[in-house]
């Protein structure tokens, strides 16, 4: 029978095998098909012939190919076919697809419509002939559809909307939506199969996604392309947050939602991002879109567009050329406006109760380095170049003449900082987890160092020194890089050079290369012509003489970093050991020796590092010390009858005309006492623990140089002023040689007197005769110290009398205050009372702590020895302040001034000066100690016994109560003993304390209360005292709630105290704040008005941006509205509430009699700032309104109502005032008395022209923000039907005016001009009565 068919086709007989085909059953034609289609023979001929046999013009024929079509189907899907026939069998019936009546079409695709929801498609090899049949349907003109009539189009529209609202059986996804890249769809059937798809993704395994969004990508080839990438994106999204929640231990609330391996969802991301990069190179739609929509974004949700899958994304599209300016720009914006953002909500309470806080973005790109080790190598490149941008971008900048700015660390969490912080952390982790890149981390990192000499690069070396600390073996392949950069060392800066080599010292004990390349080019530099190259060389020689220990020296307390136990098992199998070190230092002793014929600067680099080296290599203490004598010698003179002791001519050098100085001989002496006392004291333990037997060696040699010590100081104490050629009549000035060379005399002994009382201190033992040399050198120090001071202050520069700085060490400074202060001990007494006797001796020394303190609050570090030693600043700064409080507190000052009046300031000021750089400091540089700090200066357990649970805010709190105390004695005084710079001190210290202050605590809330009664009841009249207590009342009053209520209050109390513009209106008196009087009302309280007001506008216009950002989001989501809308009430109410009051402050200040000047020109702007934001506020309800998300609510309308009655009316009665007061200033002062200059004249009218030009800038910006605002007005009064216009006047046309009262004395003017004229006409008539020509007059003045 098959046979027959098959003859029946070839010979073209479609009679024939109509009658055969007729006579056959179904089974009988599907039995043959599937026989055929088994064995895949002619099965194409088979089908071929059974098409000739059944033309669509019979009902028979029609039928017989709808079964031939289900049966090939079935078969096809049945998967026993070979993959070839079935793409044989499912072209010929494409082909065929065209003949098939309407009804036939649209029963197959019923029949596929209905296999789907069933579930029956399985490999989906039968889907590829849907499209051909959708296609056909379409071009049908009219199709039965449940009892009427559709076209093709709406036909396929209705099935394909069945289609995708129907269940899906997961396996069958990825071909329906291959399926659909061959169908035509149009843009809302293509968003009805993306929405189906995207809902899909949970369903579906993991492992099935990528083919999927593969699939998917190329569909959108159509459209909808934002669609796909935000359905794509937020899926991966949140299945990173069910990661996240499963690794924190939260349950989640969905129990099928089972989460996946971290390491299989980050391989399955990694994936599908490659495939949207593949996209995005071949259609740059499709990246444009992607920014397009990220950009978007940015104004909602930031966690949704900055999330880790994201930024992933961000940095593959970054490797396409044509996105990469644009993706870093983004990104740099997008982080740097999230840390502002969080800043901004961190500082106001009023905000962070409306807005939710934002994601941590540096959590969310850390997690992104961090996952890229799942095969994400497309991004690691990226992620480097994203760090390197953030560094470069938001480092530290230059600062004035090139020189590197130190970065404060009070501005140590700015935004900008904030980011480069996270590049540096992002280039760290991904040094760390990422091999192939390390080498180039490490490239572009020293490149930079040594490159950007003129710009700070501190940033760099931290993170050179943070790698090197992660992996120092690792960096040992690399050592070529870092032995490149060594031989730069000579022509960069010093602090570069000290910086560098701080951060591969861990490095030079493992790789001797390395090591013995530095030396190399430290003995370069050492003979190099540029003094900053051999300053630089002495930096190295001190920092390995530091690291390479000797054999038996001390273990000491301090080390730069630490080595982990991989690099000491290195060093243990390398060849270096201690004797080998001591050669090495030996070397290098010899080779800084050649420093002690150099210029001043390098000699002071030696003496100020020797001490640090001597304590951490004790065993070269020998060596070092007998160096430090033997340089003595040349300035000592040896006769004991002698004066004085010092040959002070050899310490200076002449060049040409010009004197300077050589020797530091102070710094020289400094560096022997401080060695000196360590190493009897370090003699003093070894011998106490029987390291040593006693060495007569030794001993005497310690002997000669306590003996040159004591002998200096019995001549200098003998000495006097003339004999170092320094008395009164001798000359300072800086203008001629000897007055330069009296200087340099003047400088080295002041400084020595320091060194010798340190001395005699340290080995005094509390002994009554050195105490007295003490008292007895701080005498001769102060008096060439006065000496001094007096005769630069009759030089013109009063900078000349800054005080040099003090060679006394922090140690010895926090020492001597505890002894002069602290010490109770009876057998110290007499001897302690010999210092006490001293007043002035007492304020030096605490004006020296204060010095010591200001160093270190500025640079982190103090001169002298531990000046670097971290741990050992923060004791001795901790001794320092229990010993400055408890001398403040003990002692009243005004027990101190009713004493004898002393120049300068007093102990009790330099106390508390000293403790408001404490608490400043101890706040941005010790963070993490700060209980430490608290335990370690209460007074009362004397730091003793330190707590381990130490309550801050507690601490902070008793320390506020005890300055409460002092400030209210003060107040309570009399207005003559009132001390303003004690007062503003107290409320300095206050305001650094409460800081420290838990915002929600009791303590926090009655700190505000107690700052608001005494501005409340406090009426003083100075100006600086009031500006710091109210500064404080107000940064207090934020973090708690808006101070829009107490800025409503002050500008009343303003409104009284300076009267009103119309000085015939008497306003009713009374006062919120006393400490708001006619002194300080204007300008400080009215500037401090106005500063608050701008941050609350800033705070309400970033309120308005967050919501319009919601907005726009909330638009796509329209089913929510309601909802969404529900979330943005409170925001709206709370900018509302804002300005209205606000505004009522404002209607206050401009009806106030404001002096002209700089408030009037803050008001103005400020006034067209309110304007601008009500404009803003405006412009959200009508981009609400043409979204259909919003409505206007009743309060909306009352502010435009105040607005209108106490605002703008207001505002041109002020413009009017401004004007007239600047016009009086104008005329005022040029007199017609002096006209003598008409030069000076008219440069002093220009001046006064151009000052009132300046001042009335601002008037026309205010008048175009009344303007804009109302405009706006209309437009929302159209959009919403609610007549918003009805509240607002006509504005004043200021082009013309006729002023009334001006008018009125013009005319009352002109009458009397013209009653006078008429009396001396009727004079000069009664005089000479034949005069005729008086007629005219008369005429004239009638009219």
């Amino acid at each position: 029978m098959d046979q027959k068919i098959l003859d029946l086709a070839a010979a073209e007989d479609c009679q024939g095998l109509l009658q055969l085909l007729q006579r056959m059953k179904e089974q009988e034609v599907g039995a043959l098909i599937t026989r055929y289609a088994l064995k895949g023979k002619e099965i194409g001929m088979l089908m071929r012939a059974i098409f000739k046999g059944s033309p669509c013009v019979s009902n028979e024929g029609v039928c017989l190919r709808l079964f031939v079509y289900k049966h090939c189907m079935q078969l096809v899907e049945s998967g026993d076919l070979q993959s070839d026939v079935a793409t044989d069998m499912i072209g010929l019936l494409m082909l065929e697809a065209h003949q098939l009546p309407g009804a036939a079409l649209a029963e197959l695709a019923s029949l596929y419509v209905d296999a789907i929801k069933g579930g029956s498609i399985i490999n989906g090899k039968s889907l590829d002939l849907f499209p051909t049949i959708l296609t056909v349907l379409a071009s049908q003109e009219s199709l039965n559809y449940g009892g009427g009539h559709l076209n093709g189009e709406e036909y396929k529209k209705q099935l394909i909307n069945t289609l995708c609202s129907s269940r899906w059986d997961p396996k069958c996804v990825i071909h329906l939506t291959s399926m659909f890249r061959d169908v035509p769809l149009s843009i809302e059937e293509l968003q009805f199969v993306m929405m189906k798809v995207l809902r899909m993704f949970p369903k579906l395994d993991l492992q099935e996604l990528p083919p999927l969004v593969y699939q998917l990508l190329l569909l959108s080839a159509k459209g909808c392309k934002k669609t796909l990438l935000e359905g794509i994106i937020t899926f991966f999204h949140q299945q990173d947050q069910l990661q996240k929640e499963e690794q924190t231990g939260t349950e989640s609330m969905e129990l099928e939602a089972v989460t996946v391996p971290q390491d299989q969802l980050c391989h399955v991301e990694g994936t599908v991002i490659l495939h949207i990069v593949f996209a995005i190179k071949l259609d740059h739609d499709l990246g444009r879109e992607l920014i397009k929509y990220l950009k978007a974004g940015q104004q909602g949700d930031t966690s949704r567009v900055l999330c880790s899958f994201n930024i992933a994304l961000m940095l593959s599209v970054a490797r396409i050329h044509r996105f990469e300016e644009q993706v870093f720009d983004f990104l740099k914006t997008a982080i740097i406006k999230s840390f502002k953002d969080g800043q901004f909500q961190q500082n106001s309470k009023f905000l962070q109760d409306l807005i939710p806080a934002q994601c941590n973005v540096s959590e969310m790109i850390l997690e992104t380095v961090s996952n890229s080790v799942f095969g994400w190598d497309h991004v690691t490149q990226s992620l480097v170049q994203l760090g390197f941008i953030f560094m470069d971008s938001f480092g530290p900048k230059a600062g004035p003449f090139g020189k590197a700015a130190e970065t404060n660390p009070s501005a140590g969490k700015t935004p900008s900082q904030q980011t480069c912080r996270l590049g540096a952390k992002i280039l760290l982790e991904t040094f760390k987890v990422h091999e192939p890149i390390r080498s180039e981390i490490l490239d572009q990192v020293l490149n930079r160092v040594v490159t950007k000499s003129t710009s700070p690069i501190n940033h760099y070396i931290d993170l050179l020194s943070d790698i090197v600390i992660s992996a120092p073996l690792i960096l040992l392949d690399s050592s070529s890089k870092v032995i490149e950069a060594f031989d730069h060392l000579s022509y960069l800066p010093l602090s570069t050079v000290q910086g560098l080599l701080k951060a591969v010292q861990p490095l030079l004990k493992v790789s001797m290369s390395m090591k013995d390349s530095l030396i190399l080019v430290l003995r370069k530099a050492m003979f190099s012509s540029h003094l900053d190259s051999r300053k630089s060389a002495v930096a190295g020689f001190l920092l390995l003489l530091k690291n390479f220990k000797v054999l038996g020296s001390l273990a000491s307390s301090q080390c730069t970093q630490a080595l982990t136990a991989s690099q000491v098992q290195v060093d243990v199998h390398m060849r270096y050991n201690a004797s080998a070190n001591e050669a090495l230092c030996l070397e290098i002793l010899g080779s800084l020796r050649r420093c002690l014929s150099q210029q001043v600067d390098v000699r002071l680099m030696l003496y100020e590092g020797l001490f640090d080296v001597l304590r951490r290599n004790s065993q070269l203490a020998h060596t070092i010390l007998q160096t430090l004598l033997s340089q003595l010698k040349r300035f000592y003179e040896v006769e004991e009858d002698l004066l004085p002791p010092l040959k002070l001519e050899g310490c200076i050098t002449t060049q040409g005309s010009q004197i300077y100085l050589q020797e530091p001989l102070a710094h020289l002496l400094s560096c022997i006492q401080n060695c000196l006392a360590w190493y009897k004291q370090s003699l003093s333990h070894r011998r106490h623990d029987n390291d040593i037997d006693d060495d007569d060696d030794e001993d005497s040699f310690q002997h000669d140089l306590e003996e040159q010590l004591d002998s200096i100081t019995r001549r200098m104490i003998k000495s006097e002023l003339e004999d170092f050629e320094l008395d009164k009549s001798a000359d300072f000035s800086l203008m001629s040689n000897v007055g330069i060379k009296n200087n340099i005399y003047a400088a080295l002994v002041l400084g020595v007197y320091e060194v010798l009382m340190e001395h005699n201190f340290i080995t005094s033992n509390y002994s009554l005769n050195q105490f007295e040399n003490i008292i007895s050198l701080f005498n001769r120090y102060h008096k060439l110290s006065d000496l001094l001071k007096e005769k630069s202050g009759k030089g013109k520069s009063p900078s000349s009398n800054k005080t040099a700085r003090s060679l006394l060490s922090f140690s010895f400074v926090s020492s001597l205050l505890t002894a002069l202060f602290r010490d109770n001990a009876q057998s110290h007494e007499e001897s302690l009372s010999v210092l006490r006797s001293s007043n002035e001796f007492m304020r030096y020394a605490v004006s020296v702590a204060l010095q010591k303190i200001q160093q270190l609050e500025e640079t982190g570090q103090t001169d002298g020895p531990d000046g670097q030693n971290s741990e050992k600043i923060f004791k001795y700064l901790c001794e320092i302040t229990r010993v400055l409080l408890w001398r403040y507190t003990s002692i009243p000052s005004a027990v101190e001034e009713s004493g004898k009046k002393e120049k300068g300031r007093t102990i009790s000021l330099l106390c508390l000066e000293g403790l408001l750089r404490i608490f400043n400091m101890v706040q941005h540089r010790y963070q993490n100690k700060i209980s430490q700090f608290f335990s370690a200066v209460d007074v009362v357990s004397d730091g003793e016994g330190e707590q381990e649970d130490i309550n801050v805010t507690e601490k902070a709190a008793f320390h506020i109560r005890q300055f409460q105390r002092s400030l209210l004695t003060q107040l309570s005084g009399d207005e003559e003993d009132f001390n303003s710079k004690e007062a503003q001190l107290l409320v300095s210290i206050l305001s650094t304390l409460s800081r420290l202050l838990e915002p929600t605590s009791e303590q926090f809330g009655q700190m505000l209360t107690w700052t608001v009664k005494i501005c409340k009841e406090n009426n003083l009249e100075d100006v600086h005292f009031c500006k710091g207590l109210m500064s404080m009342m107000f940064s207090l009053h934020v973090l708690r709630k808006s101070p829009v209520g107490l800025l409503q209050e002050m500008s009343r109390d303003v409104h009284c105290r300076l009267g009103d513009i119309d000085q015939d209106i008497e306003i009713e008196e009374q006062s919120h704040f006393a400490m708001v009087n006619s002194r300080t009302a204007a300008p400080t309280v009215v500037q401090l008005i106005l500063s608050q007001a701008e941050k609350v506008l800033e705070e309400v216009d970033w309120l308005i941006t967050k919501l319009k950002g919601q907005l726009s989001s909330d638009k796509e989501l329209t089913d929510d509205n309601s909802q969404m809308s529900m979330t943005r009430e409170p925001a709206e109410k709370a900018i509302v509430l804002q300005l209205g009051t606000l505004l009522t402050a404002f209607h206050e200040l401009i009806q106030t009699s404001i002096p002209a000047g700089s408030c009037v020109d803050i008001l103005l702007k400020e006034l067209a700032k309110m304007y601008s934001i009500l404009t803003s506020l405006v412009k959200y309800y009508i981009q609400g309104y043409t979204g259909h998300v919003a409505h206007l609510p009743a309060r909306f309308e009352k502010l435009v109502k105040l607005s209108g009655s106490h605002l703008t009316s207001q505002c041109y009665a002020f413009i009017t005032y401004v004007q007239n007061i600047q016009s009086e200033m104008a005329n005022f002062g040029g007199g017609p008395e002096k006209k003598k200059d008409k030069k000076k004249e008219m440069a002093a009218v220009t001046a006064a022209t151009a000052r009132v030009l300046r001042e009335t800038k601002p008037i026309p910006n205010l008048i175009f923000s009344i303007e804009q605002y109302e405009k706006f007005l209309i437009h929302l009064t159209k959009k919403s039907k609610v007549n918003l216009m009805q509240y607002m006047k006509l504005s004043t046309s200021r082009d013309f005016r006729i002023n009334a009262a001006t008018l009125d004395a013009a005319l009352q003017e002109q009458e009397a001009e013209e009653i006078q004229d008429e009396a001396n006409e009727q004079a000069s008539v009664g005089m000479d009565e034949n005069q005729e020509n008086r007629e005219p007059k008369k005429k004239r003045r009638k009219r």
